[in-house]
């Protein structure tokens, strides 16, 4: 007979996410499955028009094959879903509202529309892309005509004269609440809030460095521009970091309440000592209770130690 034993093991967590695997898709595969390209593809869950739901395995986000197929059933799919996507550059956007470049730009810089996302281009200049569908909303408002085709009212042509530019706040703003939409844990939501702050002051609104360890685990990976470390990825770590101090006001007060939700709901987790319960009675009491009480019936130790010992 063997002298081995063999010891049944519980598969239930293994064969569950082999199962979630089996019918779920990794961004690229559902991207190719409803004949999307990526920046397509991301862009639609970036506006919840695609629902994610995590990798349990730690791979990023999957996209359920019940969702793929919900996508396909509708009566509109794709071109629907590509419309609703469809996202452009300055030059275009000009000609969908009627207006010249100097005039779109200005709309955008006093943050009258909202860009949905960048790149930067090979001079390392930030080109913005907006929805084509908020573009013709916009041209289509009655209360928007004087804004294209009349002088800008005076308040508005001081703020640009300031310097006013908006279009990466409010990029921000639309990036977070994706964030937020897709976050399925109070920690993941506050960890969206803390990865538009510099992490010095992250550091310093959460001091607690158990606390910040799990707002790393969720922090959500930034928009891939360029290799890292590269000066188009500097640009877009800029970019993506708040800077007006009102806006990090808000987030910072934002990050208390979220972490104070977080904790309340699961304590991040923190090393335990190691102590068995036969370790445990071969200790004793702790030490500090040990030194309270004394070492009756034990000689010291150290010099006086050994002076008792003989008796000098």
């Amino acid at each position: 007979m063997s002298g081995y034993t063999l010891t049944p093991t519980s598969t239930s967590t293994a064969e569950a996410a082999v199962t979630k695997r089996d019918t779920s898709f990794s961004p690229s595969r559902a991207a190719r499955e409803l004949g999307f390209k990526r920046s397509q593809f991301e862009l639609a869950v970036r506006l919840g028009h695609i629902r994610t739901l995590p990798d349990e395995g730690g791979g990023g986000r999957r996209v359920a094959r019940a969702e793929v197929e919900r996508l396909r059933a509708k009566e509109d799919f794709p071109d629907g879903l590509r419309r609703r996507v469809e996202a452009v550059g300055t030059g275009q956007a000009t000609e969908l509202l009627g207006v010249t470049r100097v005039r779109f730009t200005r709309l955008a810089r006093l943050g009258l529309v909202v860009p949905v996302d960048f790149y930067v281009n090979r001079y390392r200049a930030v080109v913005w892309l907006y929805l084509a569908d908020e573009l013709g909303e916009f041209a289509a408002e009655t209360n928007n005509v004087s804004l294209l085709n009349r002088p800008l009212p005076e308040t508005l042509r001081d703020q640009l004269d300031a310097g006013l530019d908006l279009r990466p706040r409010n990029w921000r703003g639309r990036y977070l609440g994706c964030l937020l939409r897709q976050s399925g844990d109070p920690w993941e939501g506050a960890a969206a809030l803390a990865s538009l702050l510099d992490p010095l002051l992250v550091s310093e609104i959460v001091p607690d460095p158990y606390e910040r360890a799990h707002l790393n685990r969720y922090r959500p990976r930034p928009p891939a521009h360029g290799a890292p470390g590269s000066p188009t990825a500097h640009l877009t770590e800029r970019i993506t970091m708040a800077e007006d101090p009102d806006e990090i006001a808000w987030l910072r007060a934002d990050l208390v309440r979220a972490v104070s939700e977080a904790r309340d709901h699961r304590p991040a987790p923190r090393p335990v000592p190691r102590c068995t319960e036969e370790g445990a009675r071969q200790d004793g009491p702790p030490v500090a209770e040990r030194r309270q009480r004394g070492t009756a019936g034990q000689p010291p130790r150290g010099l006086f130690g050994r002076i008792f010992r003989t008796g000098a």
